[in-house]
């Protein structure tokens, strides 16, 4: 028995992020008069300082998913929401697809916010973190598979993503929520008949 599930795509969206995060990058390059490496400055104003956070700039929960400490970050930050953010608008929805982007990305600074108080963060890896849950997750769900896979596969993820600067709280906040929303959406194109998603198998 084979499964086949035919959607329609939610075409230029991951595109779209990816150029919020370099119009950001440029401005806070312009801002922080280095084009390499994003000064103290715009990473106080935009990035995530908890201290700050918990102070009253909330915004700052928002705005650090898409402020990048230097080129090599943003670069390797970009290179994999292209593949998992594309991946990802082959079985979400523009509305789905921003849902697990943000609430991803926010739940990792709140944890960020929560469990390292001190801790001084930038990046979209959270969201990111939250596409590839959502996708691994999404795949093995609707086609009967066991989700013990999905988990193993971000847990190697997570493994792999830990090193000398590098904000694990935020990965695994981010995962950790893209997992739950995959799993939810997965679940409900098993129970609910929608237009943009049909689901069909063929015995051989």
């Amino acid at each position: 028995m084979s499964y086949r599930i035919r959607f329609a795509r939610t075409r230029g969206l991951t595109y779209i992020i990816i150029a919020i995060n370099v119009i950001v990058y440029v401005y806070t390059s312009i801002i922080g008069g280095d084009f390499i490496t994003t000064g103290d400055y715009p990473i106080s104003l935009l990035g995530q300082v908890n201290y700050l956070v918990m102070h009253g700039w909330w915004w700052q929960l928002i705005t650090a998913m898409f402020v990048h400490v230097n080129i090599v970050h943003i670069a390797g930050n970009m290179f994999f929401l292209l593949i998992f953010g594309l991946r990802a608008e082959e079985f979400f929805n523009t509305q789905e697809y921003l849902l697990i982007y943000f609430m991803s990305g926010l739940t990792g600074n709140i944890l960020t916010l929560l469990l390292g108080p001190y801790m001084i963060s930038a990046g979209a890896s959270g969201a990111i973190f939250g596409m590839f849950g959502a996708v691994i997750i999404y795949v093995r769900r609707v086609v009967n598979q066991p989700v013990g896979g999905a988990l193993m596969y971000a847990f190697l993820m997570l493994v792999l993503s830990a090193g000398l600067g590098v904000n694990v709280l935020a990965h695994l906040g981010g995962v950790v929520a893209g997992l739950l929303i995959g799993y939810v959406l997965a679940t409900s194109r098993k129970t609910q008949t929608i237009y943009k998603y049909q689901y069909s198998y063929q015995p051989r």
